[in-house]
């Protein structure tokens, strides 16, 4: 019954299948130029693919699953995902090749300019696609994949080449380098031409540039050329929250850049024309036929950006295919936010107005220090998820208490998650964030508000020093180990009926925030009560949040939550625990019935 879209996300029912009979592998191969590479966490890039797109790992327990489609040459199973990932996190630790050729992309290994990297955040970025949840790559520095050696059939030693992808273009930077295409077989800096792989950053390698970007650029190998010697004036960039990103090379003198809105219109060529000739390396091309994703050749691992889709030719494509690729890509009819992690996570804002962030810059090793920082929309290390078990997760790790200890002035830090008490962590009423085994608060040290703080637990006061706000909110665990829903998939309209359900860890509708004024909130309305009722039976729902004395909830010592103005408490009717139950409000009893526990 639950569905899989996000609030963020506009739902547009579509069938399972891509609107286009022909998909991008398919147009490039009844060119001539047939893909030898074809990578996406969305769709098939085939017709016929009805295989796994990606792999995802589990934190929990170590278990790998392989995550497939809902029909061949249709859309991902995000429900499926979902459903592995339900209670823990999940990493996506391989990436399919959809050719038949295996090239699969693996977790990359260290290289000359950056050390191993890990898997991205299974979850940190869903989208729509076909009218369908999809989750996509959120490449922060340390995220990166590769195909280690010479991929089957994929350009080498000068040979003509196309390569596309579709990523953000919101989601950007301009370090070293957010690519997808061929690169060296191993992850080290051969030289120039020994790389062939597009990019989308604000990288203005070769001055002067247009504008502040982002461009669609070609990373050649030492440069990041937007046309011609590398500075290509007339490449204006693509600021669009989906950006198709094409590049082709004819591996001896010419090579083209395009990029278009994923989302409408066509292609724009930035450069077609003459191979650099002011440098050496590049006419004639050395590529070696590795293929990267996130990163550049030599593993520099520094830059950000999303991904969702992209493939690899064998020949040089034609302007034909490659419109026709931008056409299927416009009526996948990709929507939703692409420069913020979404989802139930949130940043939890603390003293000062800064935000709860793991030292390391995203990297999130066990024992990293938690502090206070600066808020950062892009930064996954101060997106965290409070899960029903009261854990608050980021990086895959929960925030902790070093030892487990319980003393004032014990420092927290980031730890495997392995429900012990230093990992649990209630919202209270004064905004604090209360550790139950310690029976302290998360404390900024006498109230500091410096970046790099490092945070502590200590006796709560209700001081400003404690005052921590969950802003993806919190579940709200009732009756028989069920969670407060909301009908209707995520979408959470006016009068959408409140009630009992699995508890999802990945669902916004059942992640609630918890305001000063009593009210609980999710996707951007309030729990009240039908026609701001007082009646005993009178059914909850979702209501814009207006301040009426239905949208007060106060939890109570036993476990209640009380609404002031009717002077009754929430209730499954009957202690009902099947899925779906409609909550209420009745006379408070202190029964399993209103038993309704706040994050």
């Amino acid at each position: 019954m639950r569905g899989f879209l996000a609030a963020l996300l506009l739902v547009v029912p579509a069938p399972a299948a891509p609107a286009a009979a022909s998909l991008p592998c398919d147009s490039y191969a009844a060119a001539g130029t047939p893909c030898v590479a074809a990578h996406s966490t969305v769709r098939a890039l085939l017709a016929s693919y009805g295989g796994a797109l990606y792999q995802l790992t589990r934190a929990s327990d170590g278990a790998t699953h392989d995550v497939g489609l809902l029909a061949t040459g249709g859309y991902v199973n995000a429900g499926d995902h979902d459903a592995f990932c339900n209670g823990t996190t999940c990493r996506i630790t391989r990436i399919y090749d959809q050719t038949g050729r295996h090239n699969d992309l693996s977790i990359a290994p260290d290289g000359g300019a950056g050390s191993g990297d890990r898997g991205a955040d299974a979850s940190e970025i869903a989208v729509t696609a076909g009218g369908h949840k999809a989750y996509g790559i959120w490449v922060s520095p340390g995220i990166g994949y590769r195909f280690t050696g010479v991929a089957s059939g994929v350009a080498v030693n000068g040979q003509a080449e196309g390569v596309y992808m579709v990523a953000s273009g919101t989601h950007v930077n301009s370090d070293c380098c957010f690519d997808y295409g061929n690169a060296e077989s191993t992850p080290y800096d051969t030289g120039n031409g020994h790389m062939d792989a597009v990019s989308i950053a604000t990288t203005c390698y070769f001055q002067p540039c247009t504008g502040s970007g982002p461009w669609v650029e070609a990373d050649m190998e030492n440069g990041m050329f937007q046309g011609a010697n590398g500075s290509n004036t007339a490449n204006a960039g693509n600021k669009s929250a989906f950006v198709t990103a094409v590049l082709k090379n004819d591996g001896q003198t010419t090579y083209a850049i395009k990029g278009g809105n994923s989302q409408s219109g066509g292609l724009s060529t930035w450069w077609s024309g003459s191979l650099p000739t002011d440098k050496p390396g590049y006419r004639p091309m050395h590529q070696e036929g590795g293929i990267i994703l996130g990163i550049g050749g030599d593993n520099s691992n520094r830059n950000r950006g999303t991904w969702f889709e992209g493939a690899m030719t064998a020949g040089y494509p034609t302007d034909t295919a490659e419109n026709a690729v931008q056409a299927n890509v416009v009526a996948v009819g990709y929507s939703g936010q692409t420069s913020v992690p979404n989802g139930p996570a949130g940043t939890v804002t603390g003293p000062g107005g800064k935000c709860v962030d793991v030292a390391a810059d995203d990297t999130g090793g066990n024992l990293a220090a938690v502090q206070l920082w600066d808020c950062q929309s892009y930064a996954s290390d101060q997106h965290w998820t409070h899960y029903a078990d009261n854990s608050l997760r980021t990086l895959g790790r929960c925030l902790d208490i070093n030892g487990n200890g319980t003393a004032n002035g014990t420092q927290v830090e980031l730890w495997d998650c392995n429900g012990v008490g230093g990992q649990r962590w209630l919202q209270q009423a004064d905004g604090s964030l209360r550790n139950p085994q310690s029976g302290r608060c998360l404390d900024s040290p006498s109230g500091n508000t410096a970046n790099g703080t490092r945070l502590q637990i200590y006796d709560c006061n209700g001081s400003g020093a404690q005052k921590f706000a969950v802003d993806g909110g919190g579940p709200a665990a009732g009756p028989g180990g069920k969670c407060v829903d909301v009908a209707a998939d995520d979408t959470g309209g006016n009068g959408s009926a409140v009630q009992l359900w699995d508890c999802q860890s990945y669902a916004i509708d059942q992640h609630w925030v918890h305001l000063g004024n009593g009210a609980l909130r999710t996707l951007g309305r309030c729990l009240d009560i039908n026609g701001n009722g007082t009646a005993n039976g009178t059914p909850v729902e979702l209501w814009d949040c207006n301040g009426v004395g239905g949208q007060n909830w106060q939890q109570q010592a036993d476990g209640s939550l009380r609404n002031p103005q009717s002077g009754r408490c929430l209730d499954s009717p009957g202690g009902n625990t099947a899925n779906g139950t409609r909550l209420q409000i009745y006379d408070c009893n202190g029964s399993g019935a209103q038993k309704f526990a706040l994050s």
